[in-house]
């Protein structure tokens, strides 16, 4: 299990002229400039819809959870995962424990896969946490708990938590109550991994090459790079993000990068590089991760943008959107920056919290080695060509 984080957030405030010019003058080495997204330039199934789907399954999920707290013998079950691990896969525990809640939570795992574009791609994501590690002592007392669904909301001022008598109690958002709250959220971590996947499959499916980042492709180029006994990539050795104060019910988060360029046929590619490791705002992080693979690309330069995952992505939209974007830019015979048909890609309700844009970096290239700021000035990357030898 993963412990819970910070996840990462920002105010996008400024317009698409930022980032345009941002494209033209950034160097990689320079000190970080702030940047924003872009307004949306396409129309596609709106994302309010995904989370409004999620947000109420939780929600349902959270009074089903908080009425069955009635039952002395569960209560005591459940209080005892929560106490010995840091995220309680609570459909699981109530297929073997409580029948009963069973039914409901299934029924909230499907709306939730559903609404994210996953449905069959993943199992069970529903998952339980104690609101904060404060609560603890409270917890192993006795209190009865309430139990409360996670937001993605970052400008929420108040939580509303249930206890076994249906009753609502409105929190503070900003500052853990001393009464134990269990928070109902789901598994972003597993989520993301699956989301990767549909992200691939449906790109492909609308014409946009995409692989996994240390998969070689089957071009005249990369055959010749084997030939040569490997390829050349780009291997992250150090990261670290900006912190921001999020409220306690918040959900975790998960950090991907969308890696695009000009693919070996002339075709804008995207290759999304799932980050797991990036748990927390302000810590430095040494993956040894391969950001992109040379092989796949035609010119000596391509783009990375940084995403937060933070619960409502519909992968299936996200990568219709990108996809009819990208199909519109045409290979000219030289590199053409394309993190801003990225963004703009993304219609304007996705902004509003999920998924958040953390970052991008223009213009890395094969031989980049060193420290790179990104061009919202919220992260910075150390970077060093890697040649991945074959056996």
């Amino acid at each position: 299990m993963r412990p819970r984080r910070t996840p990462r957030r920002v105010t996008l405030a400024a317009t698409a002229a930022t980032l345009l010019a941002l494209a033209a003058a950034q160097t990689l080495a320079v000190a970080p400039s702030a940047g924003a997204a872009p307004a949306a330039t396409r129309s596609v199934p709106a994302h309010s819809g995904t989370a409004e789907a999620v947000t109420g399954a939780q929600d349902r999920a959270a009074r089903a959870i908080a009425r069955s707290l009635g039952d002395n013998a569960w209560r005591t079950q459940l209080r005892s995962a929560a106490l010995t691990s840091d995220d309680v896969a609570v459909t699981a525990l109530a297929a073997r424990e409580n029948p009963g809640l069973r039914s409901t939570l299934a029924a909230a795992d499907h709306t939730i896969a559903t609404a994210k574009g996953l449905d069959g791609k993943v199992g069970p994501l529903l998952r339980l946490r104690l609101g904060d590690s404060s609560m603890r002592a409270a917890l192993t007392a006795g209190t009865a708990p309430w139990v409360a669904a996670a937001t993605s909301d970052d400008g929420t001022k108040t939580v509303t938590a249930y206890d076994s008598q249906g009753h609502a109690h409105a929190l503070d958002a900003r500052e853990a109550p001393a009464h134990p709250v269990y928070v109902v959220d789901i598994d972003s971590s597993k989520a993301l991994a699956a989301g990767m996947d549909v992200l691939r499959e449906e790109l492909v499916k609308d014409g946009v090459p995409s692989a996994l980042p240390g998969a070689a492709t089957t071009t005249p180029a990369d055959r010749t790079a084997a030939a040569s006994g490997g390829f050349w990539t780009t291997k992250i050795n150090a990261v670290e993000l900006s912190d921001d104060e999020e409220p306690w019910v918040k959900g975790d988060a998960e950090i991907y990068t969308l890696v695009t360029g000009f693919g070996q046929d002339g075709k804008a590619r995207v290759d999304p590089v799932d980050m797991p490791y990036l748990d927390n705002d302000g810590t430095v992080y040494r993956p040894n991760q391969i950001l992109v693979n040379w092989s796949n690309y035609k010119y000596n330069l391509a783009d990375a943008v940084m995403m937060e995952e933070d619960g409502s992505t519909n992968y299936h939209d996200l990568a219709v959107a990108i996809a009819t974007a990208l199909l519109t830019i045409a290979d000219q015979g030289t590199y053409i920056p394309l993190v801003n048909a990225v963004l703009n890609a993304i219609p304007a309700d996705w902004w509003t919290d999920d998924p958040d844009y953390v970052d991008s970096w223009y213009t890395l290239a094969q031989n980049n080695n060193g420290t790179y700021y990104g061009a919202r000035g919220n992260g910075w990357m150390t970077v060093q060509p890697y040649f991945v030898q074959e056996f």
